[in-house]
């Protein structure tokens, strides 16, 4: 790899902590510059290509060493405007439209172990790193709402589906971080 001009340390951190991170490390390195960003989050993969794409940086790799994760990024200028997916829910009105609603789906886009763990009721596990291959197992004429943990993974596939002609798609903020458990699975 390239002289690194910068290591962000975000092993033990879970989405969306090692993008806070890496964006606020990232403030003031100069355009072109090397960042490696270490990790041990599987879905962080996924998450900092989609993000970098996002915020125009460039993703050059991931190299897996033991238990941790090295991410390489080229930093890009620092004026382009990350923008947020603009259809969103909150958990209350996620919940109104599973009481009242028939014509939905709720995909989840967190790791299938975080799946697993606690999950809405009725939703279907989609992680993030494999969303591309699979965005063929939803309708188009339905509307999707989009979770993780926090909003910021579901933000990214939220924009993903909507990129290849999904346009009743919704993200759901917080998520999983402060859902009710009414109706959701919990271990």
């Amino acid at each position: 790899m390239e002289d690194v001009t910068l290591i962000v340390d975000a092993k033990g951190l879970a989405c969306p902590m090692p993008i806070v991170r890496t964006k606020k490390a990232m403030k003031d390195i100069a355009p072109g510059s090397i960042v490696e960003v270490q990790a041990t989050d599987q879905g962080s993969t996924a998450d900092l290509k989609a993000w970098a794409q996002k915020a125009g940086h460039e993703y050059l790799k991931t190299v897996e060493e033991d238990q941790s994760l090295k991410h390489y990024l080229r930093v890009g200028s620092n004026d382009s405007n990350e923008c947020k997916f603009p259809h969103v829910i909150d958990n209350k009105g996620l919940q109104s439209v599973i009481d009242g609603d028939s014509n939905f789906v709720i995909v989840d886009v967190r790791e299938k172990h975080d799946y697993d763990e606690q999950h809405i009721q009725g939703a279907r596990s989609i992680p993030f790193g494999e969303l591309r291959e699979r965005m063929h197992e939803l309708r188009k004429d339905q509307t999707i709402y989009v979770v993780c943990r926090t909003g910021n993974r579901s933000d990214l596939a939220a924009q993903a589906l909507a990129d290849q002609g999904y346009h009743n798609v919704v993200n759901v903020v917080p998520g999983m971080s402060q859902w009710n458990i009414k109706g959701g699975n919990q271990r």
